[in-house]
């Protein structure tokens, strides 16, 4: 799959797949540089813009090094780019460690998957079809 891209800042870092064809998802990077103090959270840009298939949505997610490393996570996870923004890919970095966080322009800060989604319509019912499960919610599985 293509999808074409747009450079907005000149340190822009295009997206790639660190290890080839097997990874589900690539890199963003920043254009900014700042620090995180520990329980701060910022907008970080990266300075790209994306064309995303219809059919398809991006999702953001933490990258599981900075996080089993450094507490470094997304307030959003996974934030959502639907396929008709055309807009700049910001992220919210926040830092859950104890110490400050550098990051510094072209520092990888994200990760990014694409994936095919639906799009639903919604039907108003008197009621649902039953399962197994039924209305059983949060530990209605047991420990």
């Amino acid at each position: 799959m293509r999808i074409p891209i747009k450079k907005l800042h000149p340190d822009a870092a295009l997206p790639v797949h660190a290890y080839g064809d097997g990874d589900a998802g690539v890199d963003l990077a920043s254009v900014q540089q700042l620090t995180l103090a520990p329980g701060e959270r910022a907008l970080v840009a990266t300075g790209i813009a994306l064309a995303i298939p219809r059919g398809f949505g991006g999702f953001v997610q933490p990258r599981s090094g900075l996080a089993a490393k450094y507490g470094i996570t997304l307030t959003n996870a996974p934030g959502l780019i639907d396929s008709n923004y055309r807009g700049e890919i910001k992220v919210i970095v926040q830092n859950t460690g104890e110490d400050e966080f550098p990051i510094g322009v072209g520092d990888r800060i994200a990760q990014l998957v694409i994936m095919p989604v639906a799009h639903a319509e919604f039907e108003a019912v008197d009621e649902l079809p039953p399962t197994d499960r039924g209305p059983g919610g949060f530990g209605s599985s047991g420990i």
